[in-house]
């Protein structure tokens, strides 16, 4: 199984997402059937990227913690820049 280490965003939006990748990381959300409020995080980039070379990382389940607590998830969707290998966002669902 997948760990990884989330933080909460404290900001939203385009300019906000920018700020994130330039300090080499990304925004991504968490959603799903227990909760009905949407959970907005960042993660490492080059933490994910060595995850997703591995077997099995987009259709196992992973965990995340975030602020000591671990939530289960399945990727849900994954945005990709075009041509560089770089991350945009990635959608969670709770399981």
């Amino acid at each position: 199984m997948f760990i990884i280490n989330a933080k909460i965003r404290t900001e939203n939006g385009k300019s906000a997402s920018r700020r994130l990748r330039l300090k080499n990381k990304f925004p991504a959300i968490i959603y799903g059937i227990k909760e009905t409020t949407a959970l907005s995080i960042e993660l490492e980039h080059d933490v994910i990227m060595n995850m997703q070379n591995q077997n099995n990382f987009y259709s196992e389940a992973l965990s995340i913690l975030l602020n000591g607590k671990e939530i289960k998830v399945k990727i849900q969707a994954v945005q990709r820049h075009p041509f560089k290998k770089r991350f945009y966002h990635i959608d969670f669902i709770r399981i």
